[in-house]
């Protein structure tokens, strides 16, 4: 960097530097010197930056330097050593700064799920339906449960131990108790009954979803086949991957910016608490993957009067003050946003990309990506190590399993949303049943699961919870929106500013807590009047 270069921003910004400063700063990159003395400048309020000053506030410098050198550029580290602020504890603290650095965050995207726009037909839902059938069945025909498995065209007039496979399209209970299902292929239709004398059995069968793919076993003929064991396509993992390199991921979403009731203060001490101002935990500057999983704003319209609701009512500027804020945050942070219902794009799933005509202060940010929803991104890939498939998915098709699953009803599941998640993992599809979510009907059939993800996330809900379920992570997150009397009218008791963590070397799991309960919204809690 020229000294006049230099010179000119001093006198663009109303700083004034001594020698000292003016010497060992001439050969650093302009803009991490000027992100150093506009954070000098902004934090002390003086605007004649010398030796003294240094001097006097030894920390704070320190913590600029770090920041810089992790962020943005390496070479800045050495800056202590020129301003006299080295000590052997500076310097054993620091001393994998490099280390930190070069494991840049790596991320692709695994799968995503483009939708060319078309008039659709009624054989667009056929060969949806159809190839979903097929691609789970070549998922679960191998597996071992499976007693002479066959077709259902292909079953004869004689009883005979047999396994089908088949879609559920019709679902009742018999006058004598027993529950009635019609399935079929793609070569028939066949009736197959669980029995109320199977207890076990018949309350499993009671949660099975319309439209489903499953395996059925027992005795029967082509008529009917009387069923002694039920198999799921399932979402199985054999082992808990682990990383290697100590790296960390957080999960969030539904942030609803602009909403009269985004937690800005909670927000805003996350932002801080990544940028390493909360706190001194060196972890911080592991972090390496933060992601947004829907409803980053609240948008407009999407609701009755909700612009009563709003404190920005204009979409565009909503995202744009939103870009804002995620701007904050430093830059070695790769930041994975996908859309949600609120985010003023189709509520047909697959979601595709935020819309960037209004959108477009997002895409300017050089650490953002965007992705459909659902996707599966790759995360923390190295040299002889895959990295980790995370499956997205914001959780629209939530609620009707929520309010139509026996079991799932039973346990109140809107505020227990692990369980909908461990029951769509186990039928291996994000929404089954035809009527759970509206989608637009792809030959492949973007809502199954194919593969089987290391971590599935997802929101909506507004309900922080961790569990493993086959040896996949599953997490659900928690909102950055105040209580709602929508909310409040469907008995919803959401969560607040809760953020997962995720250590991808050890798959240590922390949830991290940075409700200040300084903003003026309403709680949860104030319903009991805590």
């Amino acid at each position: 960097m020229m000294k006049k270069e230099l010179l000119d921003y001093c006198l663009e910004r109303n700083i004034l530097l001594d020698n000292f400063l003016l010497d060992n700063l001439q050969e650093y990159k302009i803009d991490s010197v000027q992100i150093f003395l506009d954070k000098l400048k902004s934090t002390t309020g003086k605007k004649f930056l010398n030796k003294l000053l240094i001097e006097e506030n030894k920390s704070l410098v320190k913590k600029f330097i770090k920041e810089i050198s992790l962020s943005k550029d390496k070479s800045f580290f050495n800056l202590a050593e020129k301003l006299n602020l080295e000590s052997s504890e500076f310097i054993e603290k620091n001393k994998d700064l490099e280390k930190f650095d070069t494991f840049e965050a790596k991320v692709k995207i695994a799968r995503s799920n483009p939708s060319i726009p078309r008039s659709l037909v009624v054989k667009d839902f056929v060969t949806h339906f159809k190839n979903r059938y097929s691609d789970l069945k070549n998922i679960m025909q191998d597996r071992p449960e499976f007693e002479n498995l066959i077709s259902i065209g292909k079953i004869s007039q004689d009883k005979q131990k047999i396994s089908v496979i088949g879609i559920v399209s019709e679902k009742k209970m018999t006058k004598n108790g027993n529950l009635m299902l019609e399935i079929e292929d793609l070569t028939g239709r066949m009736k197959v009954l669980i029995s109320n004398n199977k207890k076990e059995l018949l309350e499993e069968a009671e949660n099975i979803a319309l439209d489903s793919v499953l395996g059925f076993k027992g005795l029967g003929n082509s008529d009917i086949l009387f069923v002694s064991n039920l198999i799921y396509p399932e979402t199985i993992l054999n082992e808990r991957k682990k990383g290697p390199l100590e790296e960390y991921a957080l999960f969030i979403g539904d942030i609803h910016f602009g909403s009269d009731n985004f937690l800005e203060k909670d927000f805003l001490k996350f932002i801080s608490f990544l940028n390493g101002d909360e706190g001194k935990e060196d972890y911080v500057y592991k972090i390496k993957y933060l992601f947004i999983v829907g409803d980053l704003i609240t948008g407009v319209g999407n609701y009755p009067n909700q612009e009563k609701d709003l404190k920005i009512v204009d979409l565009e500027e909503q995202f744009q003050k939103m870009a804002e804020l995620l701007g904050k945050i430093r830059k070695d942070i790769k930041i994975i946003i996908s859309p949600g219902n609120h985010d003023c794009v189709r509520i047909m799933e697959p979601q595709p990309l935020l819309n960037e005509k209004y959108a477009w202060p997002l895409y300017e940010l050089e650490n953002v990506i965007i992705t459909e929803n659902p996707a599966v991104i790759n995360i923390g890939e190295r040299e002889g190590f895959e990295g980790f498939d995370i499956l997205t998915y914001h959780g629209f098709s939530f609620p009707y399993y929520a309010n139509n699953i026996p079991k799932l009803m039973l346990e109140k599941t809107m505020n227990n949303p692990v369980k909908i998640m461990e029951y769509l993992l186990k039928n291996r599809h994000l929404a089954p049943t035809h009527a759970s979510t509206q989608y637009f009907p792809n030959e492949k059939d973007s809502l199954l699961i194919r593969k089987s993800p290391d971590i599935f996330v997802s929101g909506h809900t507004h309900k922080s919870g961790v569990v493993h379920y086959n040896n996949v992570l599953i997490v659900s997150i928690s909102s950055w929106e105040g209580w709602t009397p929508y909310q409040e009218k469907f008995g919803n008791t959401p969560d607040h500013s809760k953020v997962p963590m995720i250590n991808l070397k050890t798959r240590q799991i922390k949830i991290l807590d940075f409700e200040t309960g300084e903003d003026d919204v309403k709680r949860y809690e104030e319903k009991d009047g805590n």
